[in-house]
C-alpha cells in the first residue's frame, strides 16, 4: 500500500470536496479533521466513541450557578 498518492480537490458550494482513494479508506462514517500549519489531519472515530456520543448530545443551555460567590478574592487571603 503507497504512503501517498496525487488527488484533486473539488467544490460543491462553498465547501471544498476531497476524493479519498479506496487504498486510503476509512473505516467508519465520522472522521476528526483538524489543521496543522498547512496540513490537514484526518483521524478516523470509531462507532461507539465517546466523541460520536458526546456529538449526538444537545447543547447545554443551562444557567451554572456560582459556587465562588462567598469566597473572597484570593487577593484578599491573608495567612
Amino acid at each position: 500500500m503507497p504512503n501517498s498518492c496525487y488527488v484533486y480537490l473539488d467544490r460543491n458550494g462553498p465547501h471544498q470536496i476531497l476524493t479519498i482513494p479506496q487504498e486510503f479508506a476509512l473505516p467508519g462514517k465520522e472522521v476528526l479533521l483538524r489543521k496543522v500549519g498547512s496540513r490537514l489531519i484526518i483521524e478516523p472515530i470509531p462507532d461507539g466513541s465517546l466523541l460520536s456520543l458526546l456529538s449526538t448530545l444537545p447543547e447545554i443551555t443551562d444557567n451554572f450557578p456560582d459556587i465562588d460567590e462567598d469566597l473572597l478574592p484570593l487577593d484578599d487571603i491573608v495567612l
